[in-house]
């Protein structure tokens, strides 16, 4: 009777190697959408649409803690960036680019992190610090696969704070 229960579809590309140099649009979430991170500022009706200013995200200490480790990813890590990013209230998008050089030997160098390894190490890096997890299990990302998708998902990050619908969580 426990076959009756929803099989979890993997949420990885099978056979595709996340460690490989490409662009990756990754999205992380709290635990039961929990806003920990920060609210939404800049809203304000009162102000005229040509003179307003667009929304922003006001980080909480937790969100300060996620911020800083989000900055530790290209320091961390030999040829990783975050390109862009955006701290919600309840989750985070990255936009990672992974370019490591090859070695002159044709292979790649002997550190090769894969995208899983890079957000296990922030989620666990935040928990530390806390002491105590606040993330949802696994993460989502998307493979970028060519300029327009990387402008695209810039665009999205960029936006993301004036697009946020969550209620009663306005200043």
């Amino acid at each position: 009777m426990m076959n009756d229960l929803p099989q979890r579809k993997h949420p990885r590309l099978k056979h595709y190697d996340y460690g490989k140099n490409g662009c990756y649009f990754v999205t992380i979430c709290t635990k039961k959408r929990a806003r920990m991170f920060g609210h939404i500022v800049g809203r304000d009706a009162l102000i005229p649409p040509m003179i307003r200013i667009p929304p922003q995200i006001k980080l909480t200490a937790v969100g300060e803690i996620v911020q800083k480790y989000i900055n530790n990813i290209s320091i961390v890590y030999d040829g990783i960036n975050v390109d862009r990013y955006v701290i919600m209230p309840d989750h985070v998008h990255l936009l990672i680019s992974i370019n490591r050089p090859f070695e002159q030997n044709g292979g790649m160098r002997a550190s090769r992190p894969t995208l899983q390894t890079i957000v296990l190490s922030l989620k666990t890096m935040v928990t530390k610090e806390l002491g105590y997890s606040m993330w949802q299990d696994s993460f989502f990302e998307r493979v970028i696969r060519n300029e327009k998708g990387y402008l695209d998902i810039w665009k999205y990050i960029d936006e993301n704070p004036a697009e946020w619908r969550g209620e009663g969580i306005y200043d």
